[in-house]
């Protein structure tokens, strides 16, 4: 892809936006990077560009800029049918991910894995699995490193394992990957995408330039992901619970095989796995397989594999009480697989941006195990009333999550579990999952010097 003297347009300065830019600097393009916040608001961000210096537009968009754009890179956060986008479009200007720009300047295979819960927990431990076997090893995208911020690095005989968002999929032309996964697919970001259908497609694009020497990853016990088989020109490799006909890996008397190469294998004892991570191991493993990883290596990772951050973390015990960080746990799906994976009751934290959840589901997940509901955010009065229909009573309303925290201390008794579990954003009082998950373990810990 040639980007010297051609006048780009990067639209979003987060840190995707800005490797974007900086990339793009770097291959001498003419780069203006448009943000509608103010100075003030970006100065953060306006530092991470050192000694670079593109031109700035802030605050309320020119249009007279797309007479002259060859190119606009959209930032995943960055809506596409904002009314300047959707003119560029009609004039014929390309609007492309920061992934799609990534990808066209990579000459390395890439793993591209998807779905709506689970995909920085299999990321990581694919990443892990293949630069065991490969040193050059990249692992990139919605994860929090940006594709473009190394693909410069990367050589040939590298390999790339990138997490991928169904909004950075919505701006993809020419992604190809080698292997792609999709984990599952359950209701979310229906704010962004307006309906479930949209949301689907999203995810189904990581596929589209696949052909049959390729590989997609699927849920066989998902049924969105099971019904995709027909729509996807890749060989399909499903992972499954349950023992199935088709090739792939699945359990059978508490043990992960494989069939992926036409002969059954036993990969690894299930009680060696975290019951919330046996479906991302599967994805794992088949993604792994499939990159021609030795199964001795598979098993050594995914053995000594602890787990992500904020993702059914522990945290401690304060008096006979444990304490875990799920604040990943960004919607309903998610949530209930942490309130699945607690061995004994729970006082549970949740609520946060509304996305356009029902909470229904979440709910009915409690089955008699979650003691007490402590909700705050935008969602809480939403969630409360979900509950009540339900009948469930037990819910508390409190302003912040220091209050939650300190709330759930008071309530939870010996042999129970605290468990943040939002199901919910958290851009609504935070900066991202992180900061919130981050923010939990820090009230935690105060509660040890009370």
């Amino acid at each position: 892809m040639e980007l010297k003297d051609k006048n780009i347009l990067v639209i979003g300065m987060a840190l995707s936006g800005i490797s974007a830019a900086k990339l793009c600097m770097n291959k001498q393009g003419n780069v203006t990077v448009y943000d509608g916040k103010t100075r003030e608001q970006l100065k953060d961000s306006l530092n991470l560009f050192h000694e670079l210096k593109p031109r700035l537009m802030l605050g309320e968009f020119d249009y007279s800029i797309l007479q002259s754009t060859d190119l606009i890179v959209l930032s995943p956060g960055v809506p596409t049918d904002l009314l300047f986008i959707t003119e560029a479009v009609k004039n014929d200007i390309p609007v492309i991910s920061e992934i799609e720009l990534a990808y066209r300047l990579c000459k390395a295979p890439i793993v591209a894995i998807t779905g709506t819960n689970g995909k920085t927990t299999t990321t990581t431990l694919v990443g892990e699995i293949i630069k065991k076997h490969w040193e050059d090893t990249y692992v990139v995208g919605n994860i929090g490193i940006p594709f473009s911020s190394v693909v410069t690095n990367i050589p040939e005989e590298g390999k790339v394992v990138a997490e991928i968002s169904s909004f950075q999929l919505e701006t993809i032309h020419h992604f190809h990957p080698k292997v792609s996964a999709i984990l599952n697919i359950t209701p979310d970001h229906l704010n962004r995408h307006k309906t479930y259908e949209n949301y689907i497609n999203a995810k189904l694009r990581i596929t589209e330039n696949q052909t049959k020497e390729d590989y997609c990853i699927l849920n066989y016990d998902n049924d969105i992901c099971r019904k995709l088989e027909n729509e996807i020109n890749s060989t399909i490799i499903f992972f499954s619970k349950n023992p199935i006909s088709e090739r792939g890996v699945y359990i059978k008397d508490s043990v992960v095989y494989s069939s992926i190469n036409g002969e059954e294998i036993s990969i690894i004892e299930i009680k060696q796995l975290g019951e919330h991570n046996v479906e991302n191991i599967m994805a794992a493993i088949a993604i792994c397989i499939c990159m021609e990883i030795p199964v001795n290596i598979i098993h050594e990772v995914i053995n000594n594999f602890k787990g992500v951050a904020h993702r059914v973390e522990y945290v401690t015990t304060i008096n006979d009480v444990k304490y875990f960080n799920d604040s990943k746990a960004t919607n309903e799906d998610a949530a209930i697989n942490g309130i699945n994976s607690m061995k004994s009751d729970i006082i549970l934290i949740g609520g946060g941006m509304d996305k356009g959840g029902t909470f229904d589901d979440f709910i009915k997940s409690f089955n008699g195990k979650v003691k007490g509901l402590i909700l705050f955010g935008e969602t809480a009065s939403i969630i409360e009333k979900v509950a009540n229909k339900y009948g469930y009573n037990d819910v508390y309303r409190v302003n912040n999550l220091e209050e939650a925290v300190n709330k759930a201390y008071n309530l939870a008794k010996p042999g129970e579990n605290v468990l943040l579990s939002p199901a919910c954003a958290s851009w609504d009082m935070f900066k991202n999952f992180e900061e919130r998950g981050n923010l939990f373990k820090e009230y935690v810990y105060n509660l040890l010097n009370n």
